[in-house]
């Protein structure tokens, strides 16, 4: 899908390897899976099989796959917008070992021409914590601008958020 990335269904073979990264505490602290044990990575991924991308029901998550290698190292996902029609929402996770080399960006800027030209999106969004500078360095490499910074609270716990989208008029300008 890309020059040296594949993009592809995460299968439930995967659940190890993405079981693996997404546990780092690291990077664990900013993604939205409650779990990562195996068991749980596998049954999101068997219930994610079957949507359709880019229509109503959740997330459809995929596998990035270093094309040289065959080697995992990381994934994508992306979702519509519950009641914004036209919007389509991508998350990314690269594992630490293959961070640094410019994965994230390429498989994004792959996913964000995806929900365009295949899913016909007018928006492309990405929700990050603000204190995750690496995630919004990706976002602003591919091209998504800054929309806003909110608070957020999760019982006592506050935390803040950012938002970035991509419009399609604003496309060729990326």
């Amino acid at each position: 899908m890309t020059e040296r990335l594949r993009l592809r269904r995460s299968v439930a073979a995967d659940a190890p390897t993405i079981s693996t990264y997404r546990s780092d505490p690291d990077v664990h602290r900013f993604q939205g899976w409650e779990r990562t044990d195996v068991e749980a990575v596998r049954a999101e991924v068997e219930e994610m099989a079957d949507r359709v991308p880019g229509a109503a029901g959740g997330w459809v998550q995929l596998t990035v796959v270093e094309a040289a290698t065959g080697h995992i190292v990381g994934d994508v996902g992306m979702s519509p917008v519950d009641d914004e029609p036209g919007v389509i929402k991508v998350g990314y996770t690269i594992a630490p070992a293959s961070q640094g080399r410019g994965y994230a960006t390429e498989a994004v800027r792959a996913l964000v021409a995806y929900a365009f030209d295949a899913l016909d999106a007018e928006v492309v969004r990405m929700h990050a914590s603000a204190d995750n500078a690496a995630s919004i360095r990706v976002a602003e490499k591919a091209g998504l601008r800054f929309v806003e910074r909110r608070q957020y609270r999760d019982g006592d716990d506050i935390w803040f958020g950012v938002r970035y989208e991509l419009h399609r008029a604003e496309r060729s300008a990326v």
